[in-house]
């Protein structure tokens, strides 16, 4: 039997509501049992990308939710704002590339944070980035 997956929703409209997010992808990632690295790397991920949606979108939402894929625990969050869009996605994902005063690290470092990356935005139709980040399983002896 598949159960369905718990999903938290968090409005990103300030600095704040970025700790919230953080705070419940810590909460995800324990619960699907990610090592405390594995737990570090998506809470990276998801500061980042909430941090994006308020900088460069103007605000808008995570959704972060813990699935059973096949026995394997996994969570996937999606980032979604209503923001000027990205016109040139190929240098947004560069390193070093920013519109701002950050360090340009963003989408580059939540791609490589996270097992699987997918972001659709275009011109006058916002942002929506989804990643996921599987439990790794420790070989045994």
């Amino acid at each position: 039997m598949t159960r369905a997956p718990a999903t938290n929703t968090v409005a990103i409209h300030d600095e704040y509501d970025i700790v919230h997010v953080r705070h419940a992808a810590r909460s995800a990632a324990s619960t699907a049992g990610f090592s405390l690295v594995q737990q570090t790397k998506l809470v990276t991920a998801a500061s980042e990308l909430a941090r994006n949606a308020l900088v460069y979108g103007g605000g808008g939402q995570a959704e972060i939710a813990v699935e059973d894929l096949g026995g394997n625990p996994t969570v996937r969050m999606t980032f979604t704002d209503k923001g000027p869009g990205i016109p040139d996605i190929d240098a947004a994902m560069a390193d070093g590339f920013t519109t701002g005063s950050g360090l340009g690290l963003g989408l580059g470092g939540a791609k490589r944070l996270a097992d699987q990356f997918r972001i659709d935005s275009a011109p006058g139709r916002g942002t929506t980035v989804e990643i996921s980040m599987s439990v790794r399983r420790s070989a045994g002896p």
